[in-house]
């Protein structure tokens, strides 16, 4: 039986991973009681018990948190920006190559992706490996989530009855361009520079799609759309991340039409001239607890999928 350890339970992603860990037979939770959450000598003997330790926590608490890790058999599962960009950490995107998937399942140290950043790298990284686009090319991109990717305060503003009109229309923010998931999405691709960022939060619970817009001029050696596609349908076959020729419906794709889903879809869309390259998914699926529990699969040597929906 595994022994597994949320610090920071109370969170958004650590009470969705809470919940699914409740349903499983081979888990072991080590909870604390309110009164002990957030005592230290608590803590530190929860994360030295476990088999499994999953930090939903604020950056500077799961740095904290690692410290008070004396077990070297603990293996390490980070919710929080943290350590993505921390080379002796696995990045937990496994379907990005085999190995990264190999760094996962040998690693004490696994940091999650975040919600934005999971779709970006998904499109761009392959783009950069194979030389599709230059490593200096400048990128912008967009994305729109739903309200519960901006936490417990967040939700409650916009699940507040009395709440401004302002909060019934799509909202961008980011506008100084230093969104905490820039770095990991610089680091992550090989890009030289990062990208310019336009992210909103909508008026819907869960549910992500990021865009990539590029012109055909933008790929190298006379590559296009179709090349792109194929290079998408090689790499993204897992029922987890999957290229689809077309995730429309109507003509319109839906921003929580994976609601609830661990899995993302991936598409390119546009013409000879102008190409959107689009992943669809849910920023606490496969962008949050999802992701998280994929990796502790991995670990324990079982199918990816367990438990999961896809």
């Amino acid at each position: 039986m595994t022994k597994v350890f949320i610090d920071g339970s109370q969170g958004t992603t650590g009470l969705k991973i809470f919940d699914r860990l409740s349903k499983r037979d081979d888990i072991e939770l080590i909870t604390l009681s309110e009164q002990l959450r957030k005592d230290e000598a608590a803590r530190k003997q929860a994360l030295n018990m476990a088999d499994i330790a999953f930090l939903c926590l604020p950056d500077d608490a799961a740095i904290q948190a690692v410290g008070l890790i004396e077990n070297e058999n603990t293996v390490v599962i980070d919710t929080s920006t943290a350590h993505r960009t921390n080379e002796d950490w696995a990045y937990g995107f496994p379907e990005l190559s085999v190995e990264f998937d190999a760094k996962i399942k040998s690693s004490k140290r696994i940091a999650v992706p975040g919600c934005y950043a999971s779709g970006f790298i998904a499109l761009v990284k392959p783009l950069v490996d194979n030389g599709f686009i230059s490593k200096d090319q400048n990128i912008i991109c967009h994305a729109v989530s739903g309200y519960s990717g901006a936490g417990k305060k967040g939700i409650a503003q916009y699940e507040d009855q009395n709440r401004p009109e302002q909060l019934d229309a799509p909202r961008q923010y980011a506008l100084t361009q230093n969104h905490k998931h820039l770095k990991e999405m610089k680091a992550i691709t090989g890009l030289e520079k990062e990208p310019v960022f336009c992210p909103m939060v909508c008026d819907y619970y869960c549910g992500m799609v990021m865009t990539v817009p590029l012109f055909a001029t933008d790929l190298i050696g006379g590559k296009n759309a179709d090349d792109i596609k194929k290079l998408y349908s090689t790499i993204y076959n897992s029922e987890i991340v999957k290229y689809k020729d077309s995730i429309d419906e109507e003509g319109f794709i839906s921003g929580n039409a994976m609601a609830n889903s661990d899995a993302m879809e991936i598409t390119v869309c546009g013409n000879d001239d102008r190409i959107l390259l689009i992943a669809r998914y849910d920023n606490l699926g496969k962008g949050a607890s999802g992701a998280a529990l994929e990796c502790m699969n991995l670990k324990m040597g079982e199918n990816p999928t367990k438990m999961l929906n896809v």
